[in-house]
């Protein structure tokens, strides 16, 4: 059988962090070959350089059997590739068909409208999909916008359809109706690739699959020849046993989470009945693919969201309700993924940023009569102690920080009230080694001094690395848990299990 995309020894790095290292992968007309991997385990990346959108350090690209250098995603349409991103690319306030003609231009609108009119009534008809053009984009359900997108990328007229986690926000009904689809379309002799987490997927609807790990491709194979286990071996690959720490023994709790729950506005549960706790001078991580209900509930747990039902005690304050400030009364402190949407404001000073949380105590006086002084010297000894770079004086914005050291920023501010709880969501994402390194050291300095961390991060080697205990989240709640040293294989199949 004839090859339908072929790329050889991609190479791809962001500001010197190796995204792909010498990658292969093959896909054949009439296949549909899933692409499985942990977090970052380059799959997106790879096939982001697949569809133009990032062009390889070094590599070949083949399509068709001709090796082809894209100078973007157009070039890459025009070359029959076509890509459904996991984060829609649909302009809302638009109708289907006027997003559609955005991606697929003719040469006048009113004759264009009405050619994709009609493309757009055939190509869902084809596929079984109930797409009125003429509706907006913003009344559309989940799983309709990602019809709109499948359909939008094929009356492109590609023959390699790639599709990006497509089942990530689907519930499992709408999931096995796409897979289904996709699969019919397969049969015509379109190339699929499906980029996925979920086993079961793969071992029911992928030809092939071919796993990547830490940017490498690490084998092709046929799914049905494999079984779950030996799937999820090569997936997250093993690691020497850590060696056991020494516990604290009969701690008090210090959070306590009861059957929490929390569905998004469009109705989805995104945490159904989560429950745990972490005892004081414990980490306690928070494993799980991506899109499991990990930021809702960090964001639920730090009060940005108000959660459906259940329940967050916190030693010695009981249930903290629903506001952020009585979280923070009964010290809670806060590491959020998106540091400028929870934790920073970048247009104010270091000083500013620094000092906000304590205002309220009264530690910088009155709010009529703020001590400036008082809060410039406070920042500027956290950004000495936490060894903040880049700072000419703490006047300067915030947004002018690199991202570790804005992190830093953030660990010296809500470490400075040396809280009781700490909920800590992906702290080094982004981050150089040495960066992480600095944030890693501060959660354990944290744990030493008694504080119960909450550690949520799509890392497995960061959870595996600081916690005490480990929580697998699977379809927003807790489905196992692990005490170190803890096997990584039996958490990659509770991370993947019925995902």
């Amino acid at each position: 059988m004839s090859v339908a995309l072929e790329l050889e020894g991609i190479r791809k790095s962001f500001d010197g962090v190796v995204a792909l290292n010498d990658a292969v992968f093959r896909a054949r007309p009439g296949e549909v070959h899933a692409l499985l991997g942990e977090n970052g385990a380059g799959k997106s990346s790879l096939m982001n350089v697949a569809a133009g959108l990032y062009a390889p350090d070094a590599g070949r690209i083949i399509i068709g059997g001709e090796a082809v250098s894209l100078s973007g995603p157009s070039d890459a349409r025009a070359r029959g590739i076509g890509m459904v991103h996991q984060h829609f690319k649909l302009v809302k306030p638009f109708t289907i068909a006027e997003n559609i003609l955005l991606a697929n231009r003719r040469p006048s609108y009113r004759g264009g409208m009405q050619d994709i009119r009609a493309a757009i009534k055939k190509q869902a008809a084809e596929l079984g999909f109930d797409l009125d053009p003429e509706r907006r984009v913003e009344g559309l359900t989940v799983a309709e916008q990602q019809q709109v997108e499948i359909v939008k990328v094929l009356v492109g007229g590609v023959r390699i359809l790639i599709l990006d986690e497509p089942t990530a926000v689907l519930t499992d009904a709408e999931a096995e109706r796409l897979l289904e689809t996709i699969s019919g379309l397969a049969a015509s002799g379109t190339a699929i690739v499906l980029v996925t987490h979920k086993l079961h997927e793969v071992k029911k609807y992928a030809d092939a699959v071919t796993i990547m790990r830490g940017g490498k491709t690490v084998t092709t194979l046929d799914p049905k020849q494999a079984t779950a286990a030996e799937l999820t071996e090569l997936t997250v690959g093993q690691t020497a046993p850590l060696p056991a720490r020494s516990q604290r023994g009969n701690t008090s709790t210090m959070l306590n989470v009861g059957a929490l729950t929390y569905a998004r506005p469009d109705g989805r549960v995104m945490l159904n009945g989560a429950t745990f706790f972490v005892r004081a001078g414990e980490i306690y991580g928070i494993a799980g693919v991506s899109g499991n209900g990990q930021a809702e509930l960090a964001e639920t747990l730090i009060g940005a969201r108000e959660p459906t039902s259940g329940e967050i005690f916190l030693d010695g304050v009981g249930n903290v309700g629903n506001a952020p400030a009585t979280r923070r009364a009964a010290a809670l402190a806060a590491i959020p993924a998106d540091r400028y949407a929870y934790a920073l404001a970048g247009g104010l000073s270091i000083a500013d940023n620094f000092s906000v949380a304590s205002i309220r105590s009264g530690r910088y006086g009155s709010l009529a009569m703020i001590d400036r002084a008082a809060m410039r010297r406070d920042a500027a000894a956290a950004v000495k102690e936490y060894d903040v770079q880049g700072v000419r004086n703490v006047g300067q914005k915030a947004a002018l920080l690199s991202g570790g050291n804005a992190q830093k920023l953030v660990i010296a501010r809500e470490f400075s009230r040396e809280p009781a709880v700490i909920v800590a969501h992906s702290p080094s994402r982004g981050l150089d080694a040495r960066a992480s390194a600095a944030v890693h050291e501060s959660l354990l300095a944290a744990r030493e001094r008694g504080a119960g961390v909450v550690l949520i991060s799509e890392d497995l080697d960061e959870v595996l690395s600081l916690s005490d205990r480990i929580g697998v989240m699977n379809k927003g709640r807790i489905v196992a848990e692990f005490d170190r040293p803890a096997d990584r294989q039996a958490i990659g199949r509770a991370m993947v299990d019925h995902a």
